[in-house]
């Protein structure tokens, strides 16, 4: 019998010591182990050339194990001093009840202020690896980055849209204790080490935006305006190249902010009627439909039009006269639209409106996305139909505007809009995620596209967008200018002015659209406010991006407030002499020795203004 108790036993402590002794051991150390947490570092976000523009700087937290504290006092008293917070509030946090505290006064400080706490050597006390939210370029980009809240969570835009991805997972240093909290000096720290986020590759480009973001400014000083839009887009793929809006914030400090200012993006939440930009539509259905032949047809404005017992004026007083149809769009002609809107009928007009997108949401990879409003076709009589066929009456967003006259002028593919490009591994390199251009739709045909991105060009040298005209480079736009609506009244001399622009005009590499809200101090006209300001950006971002400059444009028709161009004369070779006898309305900027010309800026045969420099370089 005692033996058979013996055997019981010796196989009781054996399945004990073989078979759970790992298990046993797991739970023991469980119940001995303290975590001090370390955060991953959240993915960064990057230009699409890999210019971070959402890092992370290194900012510790502050834990204590109060078991392991032998003189509370003593330790909240150097700690208190050290954090600069209050004895009492401190002493709270060293005596709690608790196995492990976080001292949430003390997360996130700097690097200095650690190194500080560290080397005051409180047994007790933990310092934590974490990071907080690092936006190199300031208000930069703001409203498409968003921003991260104190525990690196995604709060709005990019942040919040890829937070999943972003975040990462959290590691620990695992150190082990006996009941009463010391720690057991025989046993090693266990070490798990966070798994950082996911990098985010965008489709912006930094060159684009700067140029974007410093012509916002000088029109926000120039004009101060209720607030400005700007979107650029390679209107081939859907990718934004830029995006940005006034007013703006810091994402750093956006708590300093009225909350609808930095919750709203504007260029995909603003929903307005569009003006004249909108033509472009009714354009693009009358072409497809072969209901207009723009160079052949004539059409009379004598300023106004009759629709069902109601007046439509054009913008100019008088009229335009006769013009063909081709002028209709150079001179932004309202009763020329309202014709056009009437070959097409309403339900031909509206198919393409919905067709290239309007009253829908463009799908675009960002929070708070407006989808507009259109009539219901129920409800659209005569007056309607005339009204949206030049722009006035439906509301839409400034991404849908973009979207679809890029499909307008791309070929004919409508594609949805996208922000993010990549997710890439930091560790790696490895592609995650990649993000392709996505077709939503054909919606006219190559040959309809063509003859509107000639239509548009001609706008830009000979009609109402001469202000968006660059010099060596073909430039297409309509110009826009809206009333806004106010509890259901249009507003007496407050307008969007607005100017949709693209270039090169025969195979399109960017479309700028820009809108400014009531600019004060101006006439409220999107041909003399917005298109100047976007054929800065085409014309500098087109630089940037490496286009070279040609000589086919359409020549651009003068007025008298237009500086002449002159073509730069061929001085290599010329003596100083011979310099001096050139009868040329130009400046000479003449350096280095010598009585030859070597070299010139600008080279010659480009047109440059009356009066502008020309830089020489003498040798012998």
């Amino acid at each position: 019998m005692g033996i058979l108790i013996f055997a019981v036993i010796d196989a009781r402590l054996g399945y004990v010591q073989f078979f759970m002794g790992d298990k046993l051991t797991s739970w023991a150390k469980d119940s001995w182990s303290r975590n001090i947490p370390f955060e991953p570092e959240r993915g960064k976000i990057l230009d699409k050339n890999g210019v971070e523009l959402a890092a992370n700087q290194s900012a510790p937290t502050v834990f204590v194990v109060p078991r392991q504290i032998t003189d509370p006092a003593k330790t909240s008293e150097k700690l208190a001093a050290a954090l600069n917070l209050p004895l009492e509030d401190v002493y709270k946090y060293v005596t709690k009840s608790a196995s492990m505290v976080r001292i949430n006064e003390a997360r996130k400080i700097s690097y200095e202020k650690a190194k500080e706490i560290r080397d005051l050597n409180l047994k007790g006390v933990y310092i934590a690896e974490d990071s907080k939210r690092y936006y190199p370029f300031g208000s930069y980009l703001s409203h498409v980055l968003g921003f991260a809240g104190i525990d690196n969570q995604g709060l709005m835009g990019l942040e919040l849209y890829y937070d999943k991805e972003l975040s990462g997972d959290g590691g620990s240093v695992k150190f082990f204790s006996d009941a009463k909290g010391k720690r057991m000096p025989d046993m090693a720290d266990d070490y798990e080490a966070p798994v950082n986020g996911l990098d985010l590759k965008l489709t912006i480009d930094t060159k684009v935006q700067t140029i974007i973001e410093r012509e916002l400014d000088i029109a926000e000083a120039a004009y101060n305006p209720d607030g400005i839009i700007a979107i650029a887009m390679d209107p081939n793929t859907g990718e934004v190249l830029a995006m940005s809006s006034r007013p703006t914030f810091d994402p750093a400090n956006f708590r300093n902010v009225p909350q609808e200012i930095y919750n709203r993006n504007l260029p995909i939440w603003s929903t307005y009627e569009p003006g004249s930009t909108f033509k472009i539509i009714t354009l693009a259905a009358a072409l497809e439909e072969k209901k207009v032949d723009l160079t052949k047809e004539k059409f009379h404005d004598p300023g106004h039009v009759e629709v069902a017992g109601s007046t439509l004026h054009c913008w100019k007083r008088g009229g335009h006269g006769t013009q063909t149809f081709l002028e209709v769009v150079q001179n932004s002609c309202n009763p020329g639209f309202v014709e056009l809107g009437e070959r097409l009928g309403k339900e031909t007009l509206f198919k393409y409106i919905k067709d290239f997108g309007f009253g829908q949401k463009t799908g675009i990879d960002l929070q708070g996305e407006g989808k507009g409003l259109l009539f219901n076709l129920d409800r659209v009589g005569p007056v309607e139909q005339a009204t949206t066929a030049f722009g006035q009456g439906v509301a839409v967003t400034p991404i849908q505007q973009v979207a679809a006259v890029s499909a307008a002028i791309n070929g004919g593919t409508l594609y949805q809009p996208y922000v993010a490009k990549e997710l890439v591994d930091p560790k790696t390199g490895e592609v995650v995620m990649r993000n392709t251009p996505q077709a939503k739709k054909q919606v006219i045909s190559k040959e309809t596209s063509e003859q509107i991105r000639y239509a548009l060009e001609s706008v830009v040298a000979q009609g109402t967008g001469k202000g968006a005209f660059v010099e060596g480079y073909r430039v297409g736009g309509k110009t826009g200018t809206a009333q806004k609506v106010k509890d259901g009244r249009y507003m007496e001399n407050n307008h969007i002015v607005s100017f949709l622009g693209f270039a090169p005009a025969d195979k399109p590499e960017i479309v700028v659209y820009l809108a400014v809200d009531n600019p004060k101090g101006t006439v409220q006209f999107g041909g003399v406010v917005a298109a100047p300001i976007v054929g800065n950006i085409i014309g500098d971002s087109l630089r940037a991006m490496g286009v070279p400059p040609r000589k086919d444009q359409i020549e651009k028709e003068t007025t008298w407030l237009d500086t002449p161009l002159l073509e730069t004369p061929d001085l290599i070779g010329m003596s100083r002499k011979e310099l001096q006898q050139q009868l040329i309305n130009l400046k000479l900027d003449i350096s280095g020795e010598g009585n030859k010309v070597a070299a010139q800026s600008p080279d010659p045969g480009v047109k440059i203004k009356e009066g502008a420099t020309i830089r020489i370089q003498m040798a012998e």
